[in-house]
């Protein structure tokens, strides 16, 4: 189950708001860092992004290709870190 605070921080990154509040464990700063993907139109290919977010409607299927404003990019970023400093894994 997905907790209403975790979508309120993805919903918040994807639309570039400041993040309301802090993800809590690995699980949710993957999920918070793939749904400004999905909501940009990413095709994810690992099963845990199909399960998670579906492929309806994607458009990009690389990474790169996904245009994310710059806020996002940000966002992604300072998650991606989060990862790596907890050694989450990828």
């Amino acid at each position: 189950m997905i907790r209403p605070a975790l979508l309120l921080l993805a919903f918040a990154s994807a639309i570039g708001l400041p993040q309301p509040a802090r993800a809590e464990t690995c699980d949710d700063l993957w999920y918070a860092r793939n749904e400004i993907y999905k909501a940009q139109g990413y095709c994810f290919r690992t099963q845990r992004g199909i399960r998670a977010f579906g492929n309806a409607g994607c458009q990009y299927d690389a990474v790169e290709d996904v245009p994310l404003s710059a806020n996002q990019r940000r966002t992604v970023a300072e998650i991606a870190r989060e990862e790596r400093a907890r050694r989450c894994p990828r």
